[in-house]
């Protein structure tokens, strides 16, 4: 029995799983998968167990230059021929697939990730499905404007200027490891809408969801070349991408500290850059809030995905008042959490991704502690087989100490108390960070919500909820927590380009 059967055997799974598992791994180009001569592989491996689960090709500049070319041809090719309504169709069938598949994706993304089982239930079956549907309903409502304009003098009826909204071309997406399939859809499903192709590089260490959704995308009818998948490390195969002078826009999610590295590499040809990064987001609670809701609710918008999340709510601003009860549930819903494999239906609390990810939590723990925070709950890495790290909260913390200034992208609160005093300070403390990407208020005050919502500098904030999400919502972050928007309209916008035409006679 190889490693990977072993590793695989303590679980319950599916044939069509067990099969792609099996499979020798490569990098989709041109709709063929291929293995490439960059040399050497990436292991898989389950972060419930620590154990090799699958394997893929490490590719590198050449596969990336091969992905691109194979991408240009494609959109001056057959996908150039299709009509907006087609478009729509494929991303209406691709939806389908999503969910003809659905138990495949939900165990292929759990043993990528770790998350757990009613998590990956919810992404394969509603989220990326509806995502898709969503973005369906574009093709044939992206539209350009007739202009009142009087070019070189002309009257009127002697000249009309209009503009076209056309595909901004090729984009190269690079996408992270904390929730791959909805990642790599958010990226997939704007370029298709628009009529652009992709060459994609997943996260290294999660690459399966996108491997098997790009075959999805094949069998819903887009065409060879329009998606392309290039496995690889973010040091040769993501920078190749992002420097490429054969892209015309780059999508990235991910680190600030990456964001930047792309920013410097996309300066060659000028590419567009979109830029979906870090976060640390503040959950404000004043005294009127309902605790029955702040507290399961604080507790979600931090321990979701186990923290590793960009919109994660982790650093909780109490009011005196309710400060110790607000803390002492949150803590007793910490210790409550089941944790245990994703593949295990009655967990709750999952692995993190990886040895390195999980010590790097600890490290920041433990600068915690030693600045003077106090461990209300958590703080350990169980002693059991994986990658994973108890659910943390920290009181008495303040914005000098290591864990309030810095994205830990793990499960780790953050607490601070706030007394009576003007908005004006409390926003200060909020925004006291070099990110603004979400942030929620919880008051049943109407005046004070609106006040607060408008005074956090984010890109979304939400009231007495978390990190309200919807397909037609525009998500993205402030400060350095991004460029652009994904969702909605405004994350069409990025992927096309704008042609203004005059005609005379």
């Amino acid at each position: 029995m190889s490693s990977a059967s072993s590793a695989l055997s303590q679980y319950t799974l599916s044939q069509p799983t067990l099969d792609f598992l099996a499979r020798s791994h490569g990098h989709f180009i041109g709709g063929k998968w291929l293995h490439g001569n960059a040399g050497g592989v990436i292991d898989i491996h389950d972060p419930a167990t620590g154990l090799k689960i699958a394997h893929c090709a490490a590719g590198g500049a050449a596969e990336i230059d091969a992905a691109v070319k194979a991408a240009r041809a494609a959109l001056e090719g057959p996908w150039s021929k299709f009509t907006a309504a087609q478009r729509s169709a494929v991303l209406w069938k691709i939806s389908d697939l999503v969910l003809a598949n659905f138990q495949q994706l939900c165990e292929l993304e759990i043993l990528d990730n770790g998350l757990p089982t009613p998590l990956a239930q919810y992404v394969c079956g509603m989220v990326v499905p509806e995502f898709f549907r969503y973005y369906a309903g574009w093709p044939t409502k992206i539209e350009g404007a007739t202009i009142p304009a009087a070019p070189q003098g002309k009257l009127p009826g002697e000249a009309i200027s209009f503009t076209l909204r056309e595909p901004i071309g090729v984009v190269g997406a690079i996408t992270p490891w904390n929730s791959p399939l909805p990642m790599v859809m958010l990226k997939i499903a704007p370029a298709l809408a628009t009529g652009c192709t992709l060459v994609l590089k997943p996260a290294e260490l999660t690459p399966l969801t996108a491997m098997r959704l790009a075959e999805i995308c094949q069998e819903a009818g887009v065409p060879d070349g329009v998606i392309n998948i290039v496995n690889g490390h973010g040091e040769t195969a993501g920078a190749a991408l992002a420097a490429h002078p054969g892209v015309d826009k780059i999508a990235f999610t991910g680190s600030t500290e990456v964001g930047r590295l792309i920013v410097k590499a996309a300066a060659g040809n000028l590419k567009k850059v979109t830029l979906e990064l870090g976060g640390k987001s503040p959950v404000v609670v004043f005294p009127d809030a309902d605790l029955a809701q702040v507290i399961p609710g604080a507790a979600r918008a931090c321990f979701f995905l186990q923290g590793q999340n960009c919109m994660a709510g982790t650093r909780l601003f109490v009011h005196d008042k309710v400060h110790d009860q607000v803390v002492e549930g949150i803590a007793a819903v910490a210790r409550a959490m089941k944790m245990g494999p994703g593949l295990d239906p009655s967990s709750e609390f999952g692995p993190l991704i990886s040895v390195q990810q999980r010590d790097r939590v600890a490290g920041f723990v433990e600068a915690g502690r030693k600045e003077g925070a106090e461990v209300v709950c958590g703080g350990h890495s169980p002693s059991r087989p994986g990658y994973f790290f108890e659910p943390t909260v920290l009181a008495h913390t303040t914005n000098d100490m290591t864990p309030v200034k810095n994205e830990i992208f793990g499960p780790v609160l953050c607490v601070q108390r706030f007394g009576d005093g003007d908005l004006d300070a409390v926003a200060r403390a909020a925004n006291s960070t070099i990110y603004g990407l979400s942030g929620s208020v919880w008051t049943r005050d109407l005046g004070v919500a609106m006040q607060m919502v408008r005074k956090i500098d984010s890109g979304q904030v939400s009231v007495n909820m978390h990190a309200a999400i919807d397909p037609a919502m525009p998500f993205g972050g402030n400060k350095q927590s991004g460029w652009g928007r994904e969702f909605g309209k405004e994350g069409l916008e990025p992927y096309l380009k704008t042609k203004g035409v005059s005609m005379t006679w």
